[in-house]
């Protein structure tokens, strides 16, 4: 047995708006902690939040990106989204979008019409995954992943579900660039869960509800923990009912040059993504 260390536990800093439909608060980035948590670049946490219901659906309208891939999570309410290859759609509780922006796309959210007009409460996370060199400028994609083809592990005291790569026997869903791991994990209070992640992969486990004793340490709500990539494995008790997001990869161990919506290798090709997208390189326009 094997403990992983851990590096750092962060508290999340205070809130912002994305758009008029997403209070988010950015519970890790990579511009202050970039290879210690390869090849994961950035998690937003939108709400738990109540809307009123209205009749103009809020969101965050048309914007770019390259580089990357962003995995929206549903916990409440529901998000629809259009994009510039033409795919679009609802994303349901339970359900998760994973979007290639590769080379380049153009894409809005918004609240559903129909969560719109009744109103209610919202609840997402939206998690950036770096894609490797060799497939930054890959062609765009979209993945709908319905909740019902996302396996359920029952655990003691818990459930765990595997988005993306593997637990034991079952395996996710997602396609991805690089090997990782995306559980989404509801732990009752007082369950004791083990877990292992494989020798040399960066992993961040993030307390979306809750509070829990990991490794000794104590970590609550909103809190991010990072672990060295030395250790396999990571011990969680939970101290009241929680929900966490345990995130593992393998380090793509390439430079990490971002500015707003674009991440590259390098200034020179955020230059040219910048010019790309202003010379209308990135798809058709939404409206």
């Amino acid at each position: 047995m094997s403990i992983k260390s851990i590096a750092g536990i962060y508290r999340a800093p205070a809130g912002h708006w994305v758009g008029d439909g997403f209070p988010v608060r950015s519970l890790f980035a990579y511009n202050n902690k970039g290879q210690q948590i390869s090849p994961f670049l950035l998690l937003d946490h939108a709400g738990p939040a109540n809307f009123d219901a209205s009749d103009t659906p809020r969101g965050v309208g048309e914007h770019p990106h390259r580089g990357f891939e962003t995995v929206t999570i549903v916990y409440q309410g529901e998000v629809s989204h259009r994009d510039s290859t033409g795919k679009g759609g609802t994303i349901y509780p339970g359900d998760v979008q994973w979007m290639t922006a590769g080379g380049g796309i153009l894409h809005d959210e918004f609240h559903s019409k129909e969560f719109t007009e009744r109103g209610g409460m919202m609840e997402m996370a939206q998690l950036w995954v770096n894609l490797p060199k060799k497939h930054k400028m890959t062609k765009p994609g979209y993945q709908a992943i319905k909740a019902d083809d996302i396996p359920n592990i029952e655990l003691e005291g818990g459930l765990l579900r595997v988005i993306a790569g593997e637990y034991q026997s079952a395996k996710g869903p997602a396609k991805t660039f690089s090997p990782v791991n995306v559980w989404d994990l509801v732990m009752q209070e007082n369950a004791e869960q083990s877990l292992s992640i494989p020798e040399g992969w960066n992993a961040i486990v993030v307390v979306l509800k809750g509070a829990i004793d990991i490794n000794g340490h104590q970590a609550s709500l909103e809190d991010t923990v990072v672990f060295d990539n030395s250790g396999t494995d990571i011990s969680i008790k939970a101290k009241e009912d929680s929900t966490l997001l345990i995130l593992s990869g393998e380090p793509l161990n390439e430079p990490i040059v971002g500015a707003g919506p674009f991440v590259m290798n390098s200034e020179e090709e955020i230059i040219q993504a910048f010019n790309d997208f202003k010379a209308g390189k990135f798809g058709n326009r939404l409206s």
